[in-house]
């Protein structure tokens, strides 16, 4: 899948500067291709599939020799290797649970590199995807949480995780964005004048 082109960040950028200008909360956008490598799956389904599916065979049938039983894993773990290496079958072999926990994980570590915890007030706001996992979370800091529930969040979530889905994750940041700058610049509307961090979309590869 392809992440936004220049063009498509560009109108995330604009959509953070035009809610920025009714509210003192800092939004940083964050779009990761996926939250991890998962190297080690492929390599954990193609040996167990390769040593059990071969010995079923030959325990049920008894056409295989021991030699022919141990090139036939042999072949079958290569073969599944290079099947499952696939990004689009890969993705399909991670419970998840497991794709959910890395990309929030993720999500985390970017609040802190971003320094969204470093904004006057706390008002830092996070907004993250990752497409591969269909992931999409918003994070707070506590001068917005004082003042907007977390439920407040959740159907903002589920709208752009629907969007992501269906492939239309620029027209899901705009929307995104759009909605929490409805909610705020009701609950932390706009003091003074300032841009502490870059409006940005941060891209990950």
């Amino acid at each position: 899948m392809a992440l936004l082109t220049e063009h498509e960040q560009r109108k995330v950028a604009e959509a953070i500067a035009r809610v920025e200008r009714d509210t003192d909360a800092e939004l940083v956008t964050v779009l990761a291709a996926r939250a991890d490598d998962y190297a080690y799956i492929p390599l954990l389904w193609a040996s167990l599939l390769a040593l059990v599916v071969p010995g079923v065979v030959h325990y049920l049938t008894g056409i295989l020799t021991m030699h022919s039983l141990l090139l036939v894993q042999w072949a079958s773990f290569i073969v599944l290797c290079l099947v499952f290496r696939i990004p689009q079958v890969t993705t399909h072999l991670i419970p998840r649970s497991v794709r959910h926990w890395r990309a929030s994980n993720l999500a985390r570590r970017q609040f802190l590199e971003q320094n969204l915890h470093h904004t006057v007030g706390g008002t830092g706001l996070l907004i993250f995807v990752c497409e591969a996992e269909r992931y999409v979370e918003i994070l707070v800091d506590e001068g917005i949480s004082r003042h907007v529930d977390g439920q407040c969040w959740d159907p903002i979530v589920a709208t752009f995780t629907r969007q992501v889905k269906q492939g239309q994750t620029l027209q899901g940041f705009v929307t995104c964005i759009e909605a929490c700058g409805e909610l705020l610049k009701v609950h932390v509307p706009v003091t003074q004048v300032r841009n502490e961090l870059p409006n940005r979309l941060v891209v990950l590869g």
